[in-house]
């Protein structure tokens, strides 16, 4: 594959010559060469711009992708470890606020944060100095405990 200018590559990929232009910058992928003055990518940094993509839409940071593109083995990878922590804690999040949500949805009363015993409760419980933290153990614990039992 020959060498395309900047446009070629944006457009190839769906992503805007000043994100190209902005991925130089940081570091993050250099043009092979120039040519008229035009930043010129190959193979190699189209697929960087790709990776670079991917990690953009997932919503991880650039710096994730910066690691796995160029640090050391050990170092890219302990990146990695802590970016999968940190999106296990988000994920663990999401699912409070769907399970909270859903509650709130389900019940059979106009306002639940007003008439829910369940939701009352533990706001209360909240109100009396109960941590987050805590209640969400509290409700995690309660619905373990409630989850059908599967061979």
């Amino acid at each position: 594959m020959e060498l395309i200018p900047i446009g070629a590559a944006a457009a190839r990929l769906g992503l805007s010559q000043s994100a190209l232009r902005y991925y130089d910058e940081r570091g993050l992928v250099r043009p092979r060469t120039r040519q008229a003055g035009r930043r010129m990518y190959g193979p190699d940094e189209l697929r960087r711009l790709a990776f670079i993509k991917i990690v953009h839409r997932l919503g991880l940071p650039l710096d994730t992708a910066a690691a796995v593109l160029d640090a050391p083995g050990a170092q890219w990878r302990e990146t990695v470890r802590a970016q999968i922590v940190e999106l296990d804690q988000v994920i663990a999040q999401a699912r409070s606020a769907q399970e909270f949500l859903s509650h709130a949805l389900h019940c059979p009363t106009d306002h639940p944060a007003r008439e829910c015993p369940t939701m009352t409760g533990s706001l209360d419980r909240l109100v009396e100095g109960m941590t987050y933290e805590q209640l969400a153990i509290e409700h995690r614990e309660r619905a373990a405990s409630e989850a059908p039992f599967s061979d």
